[in-house]
């Protein structure tokens, strides 16, 4: 029952390779992201917030639409990108990594807001009393603190960029080999007669890796915390 298919296994290991680049591609720009909303104040601030929250919000597939026009060969980026670097986004697995990122994006900016947030500031100023500059004072002082809640971003992350499907259906359609993630393949074969045990195992697949992702994530992170209290 759980030996996989040529084509089942394209699907679970581009769904791997898709979810890891969103997550870690899009890491950076989050943890960046996460420390301008939490120790920054600024005129449109709520609406920068509102704007990285909105995928949560909107129908998956209108987020898919908007890639496509955005990044589509004859959008104002896509286009672009075509006609100057030879880059096509729209239909490929990369393309399928872009959805899965910026629907996953704003949980991994959360997570890592709220640790920022209940970071102590007092060390950060002890530190910069001492003649510490910013870099080495994120370095040394605040990262060790927020590193549980990067963790905890990064695997929330990885684990909806798993599961993604209706933006990645709309951008980069459902192309065996080159676009078809579990969630596709899943809902290709729920339309095929007779593909109850492939569903089944790609399923229970699918439960597996994500379950397994969150339980590392739990040891890891308080594993992380015991050592920064010294009790590990």
């Amino acid at each position: 029952m759980f030996t996989l298919s040529p084509a089942e296994a394209d699907a679970l290991l581009l769904s791997l390779r898709v979810s890891l680049v969103a997550t870690f591609v899009s890491l950076p720009l989050g943890l960046l992201t996460a420390w301008v909303l939490a120790r920054r104040d600024f005129w449109g601030k709520s609406i920068l917030d509102a704007i990285i929250h909105l995928p949560l919000v909107v129908p998956p597939v209108v987020v898919g639409y908007l890639l496509l026009v955005l990044l589509g060969r004859n959008g104002p980026v896509g286009g672009f990108l075509y006609d100057v670097f030879g880059i096509t986004v729209a239909f490929t697995w990369q393309g399928a990594a872009v959805a899965a990122a910026v629907m996953a994006f704003p949980l991994m900016v959360r997570a890592i807001r709220l640790s920022i947030e209940a970071a102590d500031q007092r060390l950060e100023t002890a530190a910069r009393t001492l003649g510490a500059g910013p870099l080495r004072v994120f370095a040394t002082v605040t990262l060790p603190q927020i590193l549980p809640g990067i963790l905890v971003g990064v695997v929330l992350a990885f684990a909806r960029a798993l599961g993604e499907f209706g933006a990645t259906i709309t951008f980069v359609s459902n192309i065996p080999g080159e676009t078809r993630t579990l969630p596709l393949a899943i809902f290709g074969l729920l339309q095929v007669p007779g593909t109850d045990e492939a569903v089944i195992r790609l399923v229970v697949i699918s439960i597996a890796v994500a379950f397994a992702a969150l339980i590392a994530s739990e040891i890891l992170s308080r594993r992380i915390s015991r050592r920064l209290r010294g009790t590990a």
